[in-house]
């Protein structure tokens, strides 16, 4: 960023020089050079960080460069209807499974119906733990953290199991139910055994 008397020059914008009074175009900062620009007083100063915040959990930061959190309950209540909608997205597929067996009497596979009601189980366990949730910090750190987005795998994703190529010993990687393989970067080299 470049400064002219203490004030930010922005990029692409004219400007007129505080002291000698010399007006100058919009491109002058990007065409001349860093000698130029300190010939007539500009200084270059790195830009202040403005570090990132995740929008969904907070308005911005104060100009301290505090957090402005958005409203607990609020935030609440849509996560839970998420949670709840991400499970009925994933039961959903297998409904008519359900149907066919109240229908014509044509059994579902016992586990398609043990998956069901797990992913039914971890979507009231998520539920019950936004809602007990005591400020917007929390449940950002809950939803953004490892467990929130894992969710059980159907019996056709059986979870991925790494091998233990540098015969270390080590537990297998597994990846959580989330159908992704994962790297394990012990022993220097991957579970896919690339050193």
């Amino acid at each position: 960023m470049f400064l002219l008397d203490g004030k930010v020059l922005p990029l692409d914008t004219p400007f007129k020089h505080p002291v000698t009074g010399i007006s100058y175009p919009a491109n002058w900062l990007r065409l001349t050079t860093l000698q130029e620009k300190e010939a007539i007083g500009i200084v270059e100063v790195p830009d202040p960080l403005n570090p990132s915040y995740d929008q969904r959990f907070y308005w911005g930061r104060s100009e301290d460069g505090q957090l402005i959190p958005k409203d607990h309950a609020q935030l609440v209540a849509l996560w839970i209807d998420t949670t709840r909608q991400t499970a009925n997205s994933l039961l959903s597929p297998t409904d008519w499974q359900v149907v066919r067996e109240a229908d014509n009497g044509t059994a579902m596979d016992p586990a398609w119906k043990s998956w069901r009601e797990s992913v039914r189980l971890a979507a009231n366990e998520k539920v019950l733990y936004i809602g007990t949730t005591n400020d917007t910090d929390e449940l950002a750190a809950y939803i953004t953290g490892s467990a929130y987005p894992i969710w059980p795998n159907d019996p056709d994703h059986p979870p991925v199991v790494a091998a233990d190529p540098a015969g270390d010993g080590l537990e297998p990687v597994v990846d959580g139910g989330t159908g992704l393989d994962t790297i394990d970067f012990a022993a220097n080299s991957t579970s896919a055994g690339i050193s």
